[in-house]
């Protein structure tokens, strides 16, 4: 016979509804706490919006970021992102890397005297190394990239409504909307209170997280919709908590494999992806718990239509319209 490992027991009954006031409360705290740290601490911007200087160093010994990082330690920079760069066109004995250092406190680059004593001290590792190009980003260009990343958070946010809108009906979409505003905004507060440093890399973490999210809502909403259709006398209450049983086995099982995964690289990935990863990872907890508890209560407050196999406009916005006993 074989074996079939189960995370989740076949016929689960939870009432996720039954501590709504606490859960949906304590979501709410969070979310002002949030704001209260954005506003407060602030972000703690990276080069990509902060500004900086960023230094192409080509060499024939292999690269290792590892000494670059301690040669360059002494010099007090700050901010410091050295990372390798491939390319299938490079030479075998070429070994690109990229070290982006940022702007000190009052300027708008890294002068030219910091720029001299760091490649000094990477020809000390590594005396083959060159620079052959040396950019600058400013405080302009950085605001424009602050600028642009939140168009994209707010454009996929729009263009999910929109999807959910078209897919279910309109009280679907605010609360996947409530729920993936909840996502972003307290994973952003946890960055802001840690200060955890913001940058490029982040803003991608942050879109993957609403994709990630929206995907385990649509799952529930699929399910309510169904039984909806299935069961059309059955209160709405208990239709959510039926649906939310029926997938929990799904969520369970995709949130672990990828936290197992994620938990690895958190550990084992090194300080370049680290906070990339610890964005994903923490966005996904907080993704399953607003699927199960956020978004589902607010389309139990709006409303929802009871029976999907007609149209009744009577029936859209009151889940108890047509709610009998069971």
């Amino acid at each position: 016979m074989a074996f079939r490992l189960k995370l989740v027991p076949d016929n689960t009954n939870i009432d996720f509804f039954r501590w709504q006031v606490l859960t949906f409360g304590l979501s709410s705290v969070a979310a002002v706490l949030s704001v209260v740290a954005l506003f407060v601490f602030g972000l703690n911007f990276g080069i990509d919006f902060k500004g900086g200087t960023t230094i192409r160093t080509e060499s024939t010994q292999a690269v290792d970021v590892g000494e670059y990082r301690q040669a360059l330690q002494p010099l007090d920079l700050g901010d410091v992102a050295i990372t390798q760069v491939y390319d299938p066109t490079f030479r075998e004995d070429q070994h690109v890397a990229q070290v982006r250092v940022s702007a000190q406190e009052g300027t708008e680059a890294v002068t030219p005297e910091t720029i001299s004593a760091i490649e000094a001290a990477l020809q000390e590792v590594d005396p083959s190394i060159t620079f052959p190009q040396i950019e600058s980003v400013g405080p302009k260009v950085s605001g424009e990239l602050i600028q642009t990343a939140i168009y994209a958070v707010l454009a996929s946010l729009a263009a999910i409504s929109v999807y959910i809108w078209l897919r279910f009906e309109w009280q679907f979409a605010v609360g996947a909307i409530v729920s993936l505003l909840h996502d972003v905004l307290i994973t952003m507060g946890v960055f802001a209170a840690f200060q955890i440093k913001f940058d490029l890399t982040t803003i991608a973490a942050l879109l993957t997280i609403v994709g990630y999210s929206i995907n385990d809502t649509v799952v529930v909403f699929d399910r309510l919709r169904e039984n909806l259709m299935k069961y059309k006398k059955r209160p709405l209450r208990d239709l959510m908590n039926l649906s939310v049983n029926e997938t929990l086995s799904r969520t369970v099982m995709t949130s672990g494999t990828t936290l197992v995964a994620l938990i690895a690289l958190l550990i084992l990935g090194g300080d370049v992806i680290r906070g990339f990863v610890f964005a994903i990872t923490f966005g996904i907890l907080i993704g399953t718990y607003s699927s199960v508890y956020i978004a589902k209560n607010v389309v139990l407050w709006l409303g929802v239509k009871r029976d999907w196999s007609k149209k009744d406009p009577e029936q859209d916005g009151s889940p108890f319209s047509n709610a009998e006993a069971p």
